[in-house]
């Protein structure tokens, strides 16, 4: 995943004291974004967006890689609805469709960046915790 640019605002909330109080829509709003988008196809489909920019729904299927026309038609709707994803037809025979992330889109792509920097920092600690736990099942 491409490296994303610091949200300043971002880190400073991430640096800042917990807050005293959580408000209970955006609490339901993160947890239903958590729901829609942290399933694998969701996310490989922002990843492959970000990392090749708009992309034809064939060339997003293959960009993806094993997944069915039916799941990727679901899936951009989705994004679609919650505003992840701008989906353009354009009026030709036959008709050309495309997809390309929305600016909300990149925001929440350079959220998820910073789990792949984790993962690429913490990748032989967490192989280390799944050896030993793996060793201690079989003891």
């Amino acid at each position: 995943m491409r490296r994303a640019i610091a949200d300043p605002q971002m880190e400073e909330r991430l640096h800042g004291p917990v807050p005293d109080h959580v408000d209970p829509v955006i609490e339901a709003l993160v947890e239903d974004i958590i729901g829609k988008v942290a399933d694998k196809w969701t996310m490989l489909i922002l990843e492959a967006l970000q990392e090749q920019g708009t992309l034809r729904f064939t060339q997003l299927g293959k960009a993806v890689g094993g997944i069915s026309q039916k799941m990727l038609t679901q899936t951009v709707r989705r994004m679609e609805e919650d505003g992840l994803v701008r989906r353009t037809v354009h009026p030709v025979i036959p008709p050309h469709v495309d997809y390309a992330l929305t600016p909300l889109g990149e925001s929440l792509s350079q959220a998820f960046c910073g789990v792949w920097i984790w993962a690429e920092k913490h990748h032989d600690a967490i192989k280390e915790a799944r050896r030993a736990f793996a060793s201690n099942r079989k003891g």
